[in-house]
């Protein structure tokens, strides 16, 4: 009688695992905080349009991906350059990152970031450039380049706003001049007041301000888990620092249950580092085999072992280079050759 009770109870965890996951593009009525669909209004602009929903489900074939122990991760579309996240958006896999760029070279690189075909645009308050990202975004619609709803829109809450979220989120949308923004994510963990912070995130939701919503530098499962547990909409995303020398395993393993997919802060190594990983033997001749650069190397790792990538640039021909990473593949061998390259070792100590 023991073993059947027990039997029953587990098939109703599993159930209920898989339905807080989120899934790979499926979408359920009763998710906390999802809007309404949206309708298409040309063919194909779902498949376009960096905020929409997933509704597709077409089939493609894809590139080596490094595979985890789960398959509650959510599955990058290459065909699409999109992931749909757990909140029931797309997001694009690859786009650029504004930190330490001026308000001049942050307007610029958005602009050139959106015109070389990026629809990823990822900045923070702190950075204080989301003015400037909004300006270079504006530019670009008044060229018909994209349309507001082409481009996703991150920005994060900083700590010292973390007792004042509503206020925050407000601020940040006055400040980028958006009616919505794509993606807000809490920048450190604070056990002190993130969790006041993340709902005042959710409130957002429910209101029509963010559409998804994540964490930035949470490094350690528990850590990931007391603020999950005490809220109530899954985080769609994870931005740790991640790059060839520190891969992030542990925490993408873990976040992999709730859905949640992680996106790489310093892909390249970051400012002043970029170097040491550009030179490293094994990533110079996995570019020189495909006649393509070390940084093209590292972004196509990124995005084939199922992490979202946000370089930095204010140099529109890096800019340009850093995008063009679509019309080669690493091998199986070269994905493990890459691997191998783990050294659980950040460059950053914040």
């Amino acid at each position: 009688m023991k073993k059947t009770i027990a039997a029953v109870l587990l098939v109703v965890c599993l159930i209920f695992t898989g339905c807080a996951a989120g899934g790979n593009g499926s979408e359920s009525a009763t998710e906390p905080g999802l809007l309404p669909d949206q309708t298409e209004s040309t063919e194909g602009q779902a498949a376009s349009s960096a905020g929409e929903r997933d509704t597709a489900g077409e089939e493609t074939t894809e590139p080596v991906v490094t595979p985890l122990s789960t398959e509650s991760y959510p599955v990058f579309d290459f065909s699409n350059k999109t992931v749909t996240l757990n909140s029931g958006y797309k997001m694009p896999i690859l786009g650029l990152g504004m930190f330490s760029l001026s308000d001049s070279q942050a307007e610029n690189s958005t602009y050139w970031a959106l015109k070389a075909g990026f629809r990823l645009i990822d900045t923070a308050r702190i950075y204080g450039n989301e003015e400037a990202v909004g300006r270079g975004l504006r530019r670009a619609i008044e060229e018909g380049i994209v349309k507001r709803e082409d481009v996703f829109i991150t920005t994060k809450m900083w700590t010292s706003d973390y007792d004042n979220g509503d206020a925050a989120i407000n601020a940040s949308l006055e400040r980028l001049g958006v009616d919505y923004i794509d993606l807000m994510i809490l920048h450190h963990s604070q056990p002190r007041n993130d969790v006041e912070a993340y709902q005042a995130m959710e409130r957002a939701v429910a209101d029509g301000k963010l559409r998804s919503i994540g964490l930035s530098n949470y490094y350690e499962p528990d850590d990931f888990d007391r603020l999950v547990n005490a809220t109530t909409i899954k985080p769609a995303l994870l931005q740790n620092e991640t790059h060839p020398y520190h891969q992030s395993g542990e925490m993408k393993e873990h976040i992999a249950k709730y859905g949640t997919v992680l996106e790489s802060w310093f892909p390249l190594g970051g400012r002043g580092n970029t170097q040491t990983l550009f030179d490293d033997p094994t990533i110079r001749e996995i570019a020189e085999a495909h006649g393509v650069s070390s940084a093209q190397v590292i972004i196509r790792w990124h995005l084939q072992a199922g992490n979202i990538c946000i370089p930095g640039s204010s140099n529109e021909q890096h800019i340009i280079e850093d995008y063009d990473v679509w019309d080669f593949e690493l091998s199986e061998e070269e994905m493990a050759r890459m691997t191998d390259l783990e050294k659980d070792e950040r460059f950053a100590d914040y």
